[in-house]
């Protein structure tokens, strides 16, 4: 950053020689790029802007107009200030002329009481600007290896942004076009200050420029996108004015978002990835304070206090690993957010984990819920098939209850997957006894009674490589109907009557009592539950 007019004066070389500002004082802020020394009143041509002109004014014109003139003509050259030497020709003050014409061009001029050494001042300044130019330059490098690892790395906007504020000291806070947050660091900041009434604020900064320093708000903003796009702004709230090393870094991080943004083919989007932290600080309690998820929550355009608060989750039927897989997971979860843009419903969208897209409704006071989830479920199922069951949550209006709404959607969904009646939608009262079932999926209790009721058949199976357990399933499944439960098996019905005779054998039971086939009934359901089996 180049040294300021102000900066220049105090230099040890200048202070020698007795400087005294006596025309645009309130200019001292100007940046010095260079040191001239003239003695000719033609001089403006010679120069390229930002120089400092020393001259003992022994050349200067007396004639009042042509004073203005040569003051006139280096203001139009741009030039940072005049120091003018006394002794030569003026022996006390410059004339009036002089002073009048520097106000009016807002031209800092500076008397010289003392005999000064041109050349020293000239040295110290130009060593002065030369050092802030290389200095410059090792911090632009520092940068660009920074974020250049960070680029390499596939470092996603969470990690840049902390990066950001690891370097600045400030907090930082990436938006999109319609000034919700994506994503930010507060560095240590409490978010109820930056976060509330965010939207408000950031419209009342226009950036026509793509980078612009807001002295009100104390924001440094810049424009982030690529080839013509822009999609987002960066906001670094430095609270003063900005340093030209804050200009670079937030200009590099910038780069490096819209470079990353063009990556990304097969990850989610950044709204999405947002949204995702939102839901999974609410699950895993990760906030120390429930407030601060309201606030974020709001900040991102989803007002989570004073609604209903439902957690829904979207299990699809087949997982699996590699791009393929995150791409489904990803469509899934940006057709469930388009869903409810649509339906005009104010909500959080992200993946859970690489089975299960969470949406969290935030529903107006008064809005039937289940008219809702009928709109919504038939919009997602629209868009996504039968990749995925829709289960619900219980409703609540504390953000505290929410991380059970989600857990109990999440096991809905599990146990929705092996229902054989398709819903819209589930709750919990819908899965009826494999709901119960699968609430008690971890008790040592019901795990036990498995093993009581199949364990001699499942451990036949596992040594003979045998199918009774899906043959006993099919005939529980037919209600006991023998008929109907070998052509599910596609088998003929003698065999399908050795495979039960064989059955009973082995459990030691009688297949025709209604309350032994009801038992082994659970007990299958059971072990669904228990496999956790998809």
């Amino acid at each position: 950053m180049l040294p300021t007019l102000a900066e220049v004066l105090r230099l040890p070389a200048l202070q020698r020689a007795r400087p005294r500002v006596v025309a645009g004082s309130e200019h001292l802020n100007v940046p010095v790029r260079w040191v001239h020394i003239a003695e000719v009143t033609d001089l403006a041509h010679l120069l390229r802007g930002g120089e400092l002109v020393l001259s003992t004014g022994i050349a200067m014109p007396d004639d009042p107009a042509a004073l203005r003139r040569y003051i006139e003509d280096l203001a139009d050259a741009g030039v940072s200030g005049i120091a003018v030497e006394l002794g030569r020709k003026y022996h006390a003050e410059l004339p009036k002329a002089f002073i009048d014409a520097a106000e009016d061009a807002r031209i800092p001029v500076v008397l010289l009481d003392r005999e000064a050494r041109f050349v020293e001042i000239t040295e110290a300044v130009h060593i002065r600007v030369v050092n802030e130019q290389v200095e410059e330059l090792r911090e632009s490098e520092k940068l660009h290896s920074v974020f250049t690892r960070l680029s390499v790395e596939g470092a996603d906007a969470v990690q840049i942004l902390r990066e950001v504020g690891r370097l600045s000291g400030c907090p930082v806070v990436l938006e999109n076009l319609t000034h919700q947050v994506l994503a930010c660091d507060l560095n240590g900041e409490e978010p109820g200050t930056l976060l509330t009434s965010w939207e408000r604020r950031s419209r009342s900064i226009r950036s026509g420029d793509r980078t612009v320093h807001a002295p009100i708000t104390g924001w440094l903003v810049t424009t982030v996108g690529a080839r013509g796009q822009d999609w987002g702004r960066l906001i670094l709230i430095v609270g003063a004015t900005p340093t030209a090393r804050q200009t670079m870094l937030i200009e590099r991080a910038a780069t490096t978002l819209a470079l990353g943004r063009l990556l990304e083919r097969q990850q989610e989007s950044l709204e999405r990835q947002t949204h995702r932290t939102i839901i999974a600080g609410i699950i895993d309690r990760s906030y120390s304070d429930p407030e601060e998820a309201l606030v974020r929550a709001r900040a991102v355009g989803v007002p989570l206090n004073g609604r209903e608060l439902v957690g829904l989750v979207l299990r699809l039927h087949e997982g699996g690993t590699g791009l393929a897989a995150q791409a489904r997971l990803s469509e899934t979860a940006e057709g469930a957010a388009r869903a409810c843009r649509e339906l005009r419903l104010p909500a959080l969208v992200g993946s859970l984990d690489d089975l299960r897209v969470g949406i969290l409704l935030a529903l107006p006071s008064g809005q039937r819920l289940d008219t809702t989830l009928s709109r919504l479920a038939d919009r997602v199922h629209a868009r996504l098939g039968d990749a995925a069951v829709l289960a619900v949550g219980s409703e609540t209006d504390d953000i505290r209850a929410v991380r059970r709404s989600f857990l109990e959607a999440r096991q809905v969904g599990d146990v929705a997957l092996k229902q054989s009646e398709r819903r819209p939608y589930h709750r919990l009262p819908d899965l009826h006894l494999r709901g119960l079932l699968h609430l008690f999926r971890d008790d040592e209790r019901l795990q036990t009674y498995v093993e009581r009721e199949l364990g001699a058949l499942l451990d036949h199976d596992a040594r003979r490589g045998g199918d009774l357990t899906d043959m006993l399933r099919h005939y529980l499944g037919a209600g006991r109907n023998k008929a109907l439960a070998a052509s599910r098996a596609h088998l003929s019905r003698p065999a399908f009557y050795e495979r039960l005779r064989r059955i009973s054998s082995v459990l030691d039971i009688d297949l025709e009592s209604v309350e032994t086939c009801l038992s082994l009934h659970v007990a299958l359901l059971s072990l669904d539950s228990v496999r956790d089996q998809a």
